[in-house]
């Protein structure tokens, strides 16, 4: 019987080198496919649920990159705000994302953001489709970096997960 998928628990028929290191996980052919192609949002990646928390850091790599990859998920979104992964294991899992870096975030003071940061709103901004206004001074935490546009971030107000505009933040 073949090794189980250390992603998804079914029969693993590859391995994946988790770069830049040379550690190697046993994988299934999807998670193999959705891990070097780029992941669809489906049924499928629920499984990160249960690899994000593993206590091999190659695989908890692997999935934060696969969370990371899936944008549209709000689900991914979510369990990548309660993920926690030590520091080194968390450099590892961002010296390996092909997108790192190829888009720099700025706050509205010229100051770089980075996946995670904390922010204060400078301005009240009303949340279209929530029915509540953000008010000026409000801390978000744990900002999420909108890979393909400089302008939009990331972050829980009031509960809601919401996109905001960079220059109507400051870096805390």
């Amino acid at each position: 019987m073949a090794a189980p998928c250390v992603l998804c628990s079914a029969d693993a028929s590859d391995t994946h080198v988790v770069a830049p290191k040379t550690d190697e996980i046993a994988v299934c052919a999807i998670c193999l496919e959705g891990v070097e192609n780029g992941p669809k949002d489906a049924p499928h990646w629920q499984c990160l649920h249960g690899a994000i928390w593993s206590t091999e850091a190659a695989v908890q790599v692997v999935a934060y990159r696969v969370l990371n990859a899936l944008t549209e998920a709000p689900w991914a979104r979510d369990l990548l705000d309660i993920a926690y992964l030590e520091d080194d294991v968390k450099a590892w899992a961002e010296a390996g994302m092909t997108d790192a870096g190829t888009v720099e975030h700025r706050d509205s003071n010229g100051a770089v953001l980075s996946q995670g940061d904390n922010v204060v709103l400078i301005k009240d901004l009303l949340v279209k489709g929530a029915g509540f206004t953000a008010k000026r001074g409000t801390p978000v935490r744990n900002i999420g970096l909108v890979q393909d546009n400089a302008e939009h971030i990331e972050g829980r107000v009031e509960g809601q997960r919401i996109v905001i505009l960079t220059k109507f933040v400051k870096k805390s």
